[in-house]
């Protein structure tokens, strides 16, 4: 029981966290996307190293970079994160915070289609309802943005297939950022050198934003390791249902904070995404209760 409440005082405070990012990535400003997410990843690998080697995990972390296929997938991974962070931290500095929260809201399903394709799984009947639901509702945004959704498809998509290669790869929350930042270190040392030589860097332009660019690193990592004790303490079915903390807290902050449009039509679209979700996570606590019985 107590290990239960505090995987729950994990999980929740992880998502949380997550939640509130639209409010940190405007600080870095005037940087631009890309030299924050290399800020990001360079900090984040410099937190890793520490943990891991107070850990005493930094030998296991380097062993699996040195196995071929393992490699291959880990630079996959970190393709598809980097990808993901630009284009969030670019959407949250560009006034697209909603659109970036409807991908994470369509991301369970977009895992479900994953499964699918991928894995050839067989979809459930309430799975086929919210997917069906959720098309709908990205068909009706689609209509009210006049383009697709691209943000919010880039993220949800990017997220996903890098949750499906991080999940066969089976490593733990921080040595993964570890591995990751440590193959995509080389690239964004390189061009953060390579703007600060031509004038446009931010690093040291002042005490404030030097520190809040740093501190990019630790907010990254602190998440991830709430999320991992949470993970080892909680039911699937409850980090299942946590996750959605994340993307209303967002939505939240682009809607009341950032004051971004939300015409009856955006909002049309996202009741009928909320709706698929309410569908989805009624078919996760199904199954699981059903798993649970069969056990019992």
């Amino acid at each position: 029981m107590k290990s239960t409440k505090t995987g729950l005082i994990f999980g929740v405070s992880a998502y949380v966290l997550w939640g509130l990012f639209p409010l940190y990535w405007p600080l870095l400003e005037p940087a631009g996307a890309l030299e924050i997410v290399g800020h990001r990843a360079v900090w984040s690998l410099v937190f890793c190293v520490i943990a891991l080697t107070i850990t005493k995990a930094i030998k296991p972390a380097l062993a699996t970079m040195r196995r071929p296929k393992v490699f291959v997938k880990l630079l996959a991974a970190t393709l598809l994160v980097s990808i993901n962070w630009v284009v969030y931290i670019w959407a949250t500095n560009n006034g697209h915070v909603v659109e970036a929260s409807l991908g994470y809201y369509i991301n369970p399903i977009i895992m479900i289609a994953i499964g699918i394709i991928l894995l050839k799984e067989k979809m459930r009947k309430l799975q086929w309802a919210s997917v069906s639901i959720a098309a709908l509702g990205v068909l009706v945004l689609t209509i009210d943005y006049g383009r697709l959704p691209w943000v919010a498809l880039a993220l949800a998509l990017s997220w996903g297939t890098y949750g499906f290669i991080k999940k066969q790869l089976g490593l733990g929350a921080l040595e993964g950022l570890g591995i990751e930042t440590a193959i995509a270190a080389p690239f964004y040392l390189a061009y953060l050198a390579w703007i600060g030589s031509q004038g446009n860097g931010h690093f040291g332009a002042g005490p404030g934003l030097t520190l809040l660019l740093i501190g990019s690193g630790v907010v990254t990592a602190i998440p991830l390791l709430l999320f991992n004790g949470a993970g080892n303490r909680l039911p699937y079915t409850v980090i299942g249902l946590l996750q959605f903390i994340t993307p209303t807290l967002q939505f939240s902050i682009g809607v009341w904070v950032r004051h971004e449009a939300m015409p009856t039509a955006r909002w049309a679209g996202f009741l009928i995404i909320w709706a698929a979700l309410v569908v989805l996570a009624t078919d996760l606590i199904r199954s699981s209760r059903a798993v649970d019985n069969s056990v019992a």
